[in-house]
């Protein structure tokens, strides 16, 4: 006989050879490793980006100024402007030519974009149409034939010319939204050049278009003809970036790719209508010329109050809608070390302010500001610029201070867009007959939702300058994140849309495609670009790194990228080597995969262990017989009163009526000695331990169903009524990818009566429900209902409704009656 080992001491009931076969369910061929380093998909490391994701020793990118002379025409809702351009070559190559981006370009009718826009599909964006479907036509709403129709009456896009340098024109050609203008000699490394151009566009009707900029006209408004909002951005030919990693970055704008652009100084002069309020990129620089005292009066007092102070009141804002003016006054503003400007002008704006003390060396006081007209009411004087200055106190603590001396929102046309300290936001309340302005609990929370989000956007991609253009995911991914946690720290009660719950459907979805997906070709770019890598970036945070290690990393990569141009793989291997913690598999899963979130835990096993001590072991097996369900047959037969042979005769008896199998004999006990005798010392002392405490022990067998490799969250309930949280790391599954078992060791009186995966649904976990040992009974409920046509989500706005009078027996027999009056006439 060979000697025994205490492994096998250690038996399963039931189980057999699985314990150790389980390796498992793959079949040959098939392993996929979910561990395997990045570096072989990630651009390798140089002299401008080093191994660490930090910028290298000879990092370099261009710097771009303008001067920028520009007329509001509002009879025309036209641009004129002149601007100067000069650019400085850092980069070591030289360059015969030099690109610049013409955003309004993406308008004309023969653009790639529009040629381009698909009739209907999934990632169509803007007014509503309907691909034919079975026997169902085609549709094109009235929206859809207003974009056609405004983009057919006007001519769109722009007019160039004057292209000079020192006085000499300049030869350029005209691609799509580009435009190369031919050097006369190569620009050199280190050297600088400067170039004229005028241009002029019809501004488009962004409510006509779904654009990103343009004009909101007011029929209503008391002034004959109305009024206009003008919100102005992607106004101005900016020059494209050129970077070490792709040169010129010069792909086509077709609407759904951002922008990537170079920092630089701004010196612009917008010449508008007298009784127009600018808001604008950078810091007004002729006050004394463009305010009243009162009004620069009011702004110093703003600087130090508790809470926002009116520069132009609602009543003078209702005044100024009421006239107009054939006069203009021009606005001058100044910006340094900004990616772009941006500006909005409006008669109807009425303007708030408060300073935010931030103190540090960066920006000691900035004055967070809110532009908007009286459709804004209340809604936008209790929380635009109060959500402007709580963005600032949360982001600033996680990544950097607000650098620049203004933070602005401003109420127009636009959902939400962000520039260098200026946002567009687009949530309003809604004129009631009695007069008063109210809105829904959905219009607040999406005020304070998007006043965060893009506020958040001048840290993101503003500040730290990743390419919009290629990688949707750094800017909105990244700042989606972090709006949520100044979202969640201003009122978790609102829904953010960050939580891992929030991501499971699309994970699980047809429509996913990678993270990693250039802008463009994103099919639902919400959850792809949005939510998904918001949700990662929370389970990152909270589940695997905890948050220590990842705010001081984030904070990390956020202060090494300030005013420079990160890559993806500047951030992962920052957030890697800040951390010390290896996260390639995660980026590998969350990034560059379709892979979903499914661990289930198929079995749970209790190993009992065998002492070979017949006494022990023998009364256990004796009770475990006795434990067993009474067969049907005898319990119906004792029903029936039949009596046993047994019993009947219990005269007639032998040795087994008093001794079963489970009796234990000295040869049974010998043996048990002559095993304890052949152990080793440290053999006999771990199992008489072993029997001593006699603890339970627990297989758990996990499989990978979503194929996303993730840590495990174990929640284990006792007999006893207590529950223990356990975390088993992701790399768990590091040689078994597919399936794994854990075991799990017990104290005695500690019992697991169920197991929970995930129980506070922490992970993105597609099905919660294979997630509970043993299985529950799925929570659902019983509705009594009536089918109705679907037309659309409405919001109910309770500050209106609550208004509404309850009506008596009487006033429905009155209505009953008057009805029944107007269809007999």
């Amino acid at each position: 006989m060979k000697k025994a080992t205490l492994l096998s001491c250690l038996l399963l009931a039931g189980f057999g050879s699985q314990l150790s076969t389980a390796a498992i369910s793959q079949t040959k061929g098939d392993f996929e490793d979910k561990f395997r380093q990045l570096d072989e998909v990630l651009p390798t490391p140089n002299i401008y980006r080093n191994a660490a994701g930090e910028p290298g020793q000879q990092y370099w990118q261009q710097e771009v100024d303008y001067k920028i002379k520009v007329k509001l025409l509002e009879d025309k809702r036209r641009i004129e402007a002149s601007q100067k351009v000069y650019y400085k070559n850092n980069s070591p190559y030289t360059l015969k030519y030099l690109w610049v981006q013409l955003d309004q370009n993406k308008f004309k009718n023969d653009s790639m974009a529009e040629m381009t826009t698909a009739f209907a599909g999934i990632g169509r964006r803007g007014p509503s149409t309907k691909a034919a479907s079975g026997s169902a036509p085609a549709k094109l709403s009235l929206a859809e034939l207003r974009r056609h129709q405004f983009m057919e009456d006007n001519e769109l896009g722009y007019t160039i010319s004057n292209v000079k340098s020192s006085g000499r024109n300049l030869d350029y050609t005209i691609v799509g939204t580009n435009m190369r203008i031919d050097l006369p000699k190569p620009l050199k490394p280190g050297q600088s050049t400067q170039f004229d151009l005028d241009f002029a566009f019809n501004i488009v009707e962004e409510n006509a278009v779904w654009a990103r900029a343009g004009y909101e006209h007011f029929p209503d408004d008391a002034r004959e003809g109305g009024n206009d909002i003008y919100l102005l951005a992607q106004w101005f030919p900016r020059m494209v970036a050129y970077t070490d990693y792709e040169a010129w970055t010069n792909k086509e704008f077709l609407g759904r790719g951002e922008f990537t652009l170079e920092f630089g100084d701004y010196e612009v002069e917008m010449t508008v209508p007298a009784d127009h309020i600018v808001s604008s990129t950078g810091t007004l620089q002729n006050a004394s010329q463009v305010l009243t005292a009162k009004q620069r009066s009011r702004l110093k007092k703003a600087e130090t109050a508790k809470r926002p102070v009116f520069i132009v009141t609602e009543e003078e804002a209702l005044e100024n809608e009421k006239e107009g003016t054939s006069k203009t006054k021009t606005w001058k503003f100044k910006a340094d070390n900004v990616r772009d400007f941006a500006w909005a002008s409006s008669r109807k704006f009425m303007w708030d302010a408060k300073g935010y003390k931030q103190g540090g060396k960066v920006q000691d006081h900035v004055m967070a500001m809110s532009f908007y007209p009286k459709e804004g009411g209340d809604l936008w004087k209790k929380y635009s610029t109060e959500s402007v200055v709580h963005t600032m106190e949360v982001y600033s603590r996680f990544s950097f201070d607000y650098p620049y001396p203004v933070a602005q929102s401003v109420n127009g046309p636009v959902g939400g867009m962000e520039y260098p300290m200026i946002t567009f936001n687009g949530p309003r309340t809604e004129l009631q007959d009695d007069g008063s302005r109210t809105y829904s609990q959905a219009e607040k929370r999406f005020l304070i939702g998007v006043v965060i989000h893009e506020i958040g956007h001048i840290y993101f991609p503003m500040i730290v300058n990743s390419d919009e253009r290629q990688w949707t995911w750094m800017d909105e991914g990244l700042n989606s994140f972090l709006d949520g946690v100044a979202g969640r720290e201003w009122d978790p009660t609102i829904p953010w849309g960050v939580e891992p719950r929030d991501i499971v459907d699309y994970m699980k979805s047809s429509t996913q495609v990678p993270i990693m997906t250039q802008s463009d070709s994103v099919l639902r770019l919400g959850p792809n670009a949005y939510t998904k890598p918001a949700a990662a970036l929370n389970i990152l945070r909270e589940v695997i790194l905890g948050r220590e290690l990842f705010d001081f990393a984030f904070k990390e990569y956020s202060q090494r990228w300030m005013f420079k141009r990160p890559t993806p793989a500047d951030f992962f291997r920052t957030m890697e080597e800040a951390s010390g913690v290896d996260l390639d598999w995660f980026w590998r899963g969350w990034f560059y995969s379709t892979d979903h979130v499914d661990i289930s835990l198929d079995r749970v096993y209790k190993l009992r262990l065998d002492t070979r001590d017949p006494d022990i072991d023998f009364a256990r097996q004796r009770k475990e017989e006795q434990d067993k369900p009474e067969s049907f047959f005898n319990m119906r037969n004792k029903a029936e009163g039949r009596k046993l042979w047994v019993d009947i005769n219990s005269d007639v008896s032998d040795f087994y009526d008093d001794n079963d199998r489970f009796t234990v004999t000295n040869k049974e006990r010998n043996k048990y000695n002559k095993f304890i005798d052949g152990l080793k010392d440290w053999e006999r002392e771990t199992l008489e331990r072993a029997v001593k405490e006699d603890k339970n022990y627990y297989v758990l067998d996990f499989s990978n169903k979503g194929g996303l490799v993730m840590p495990i969250l174990l929640q284990l309930h006792f007999t006893d009524g207590t529950t223990e949280d356990q975390y088993i790391p992701a790399e768990i599954w590091r040689r078994t990818p597919k399936a794994v078992k854990k075991l799990i060791v017990t104290d005695k009186e500690k019992e697991l009566e169920r197991v929970v995966v995930d129980p506070h649904w922490e992970t993105a976990d597609v099905d919660n429900e294979n997630n509970h040992y043993p299985r529950r009974i799925i929570p659902s409920r019983v509705e009594a209902f009536k089918t109705k046509k679907r037309s659309g989500k409405v919001h109910r706005d309770i500050m209106q409704d609550i208004k509404t009078e309850l009506k008596t027996d009487e006033d429905d027999k009155s209505e009953k009656k008057n009805g029944e009056k107007k269809d007999a006439e």
